[in-house]
């Protein structure tokens, strides 16, 4: 009677224990983790205190890949960028290359094939002011780093590429315009 009892016992937790799908436990042993309740970026969020799902990152943090540019969008600052800032690139043939591609995914519909200004974006009549000639003796004139500046937080009324731009393409782009534009 023992043996058949324990056979007993053995065969309901095989066959309970068993999963049919070997892919499901059956069992969600956290269900508030396991099925957690997602909010939209921009919905409202009853767990924070200013209802606001999208939060603000920590202050003083850095995103993982930036690095902090210490300079504003003034006329001092752009200066003082030129003064401070040699290009950290080395000029070859492969980072004129890809100073080249970048100018070209970025730079080319306002500033044109040649630099000259005269991109799509003006010709067309799409923009109505015309970007900056980057033949012009002026700015064949400039240091590296007033231009990576110029790039990187805009100038006048051309934006800031800094954030879509790594660092170092930012400096190629530089010497793309400096070595073969300028020429």
């Amino acid at each position: 009677m023992k043996h058949i009892i324990r056979i007993g016992i053995l065969l309901v937790v095989v066959f309970t224990s068993c999963d049919r799908t070997r892919t499901n436990t059956g069992w969600d042993y956290a269900p508030d983790m396991y099925y957690s309740e997602a909010y939209e970026s921009y919905t409202p969020n009853p767990n924070f205190e200013d209802g606001l799902t999208m939060r603000e990152p920590v202050e003083g943090t850095v995103p993982r890949g930036m690095i902090p540019f210490d300079y504003e969008k003034t006329e001092e600052d752009r200066i003082r960028a030129g003064e401070e800032l040699p290009n950290p690139v080395e000029l070859s043939e492969t980072s004129l290359a890809r100073g080249k591609e970048v100018y070209d995914i970025f730079c080319l519909s306002c500033h044109g094939e040649n630099g000259d200004g005269q991109g799509f974006l003006y010709t067309s009549k799409r923009y109505p002011y015309p970007p900056a000639s980057l033949i012009a003796d002026k700015v064949k004139l400039l240091p590296d780093g007033e231009i990576y500046h110029a790039i990187t937080v805009g100038y006048g009324i051309m934006g800031a590429h800094g954030a879509m731009i790594r660092q170092e393409d930012r400096w190629k782009a530089v010497w793309y315009i400096k070595e073969t534009l300028q020429q």
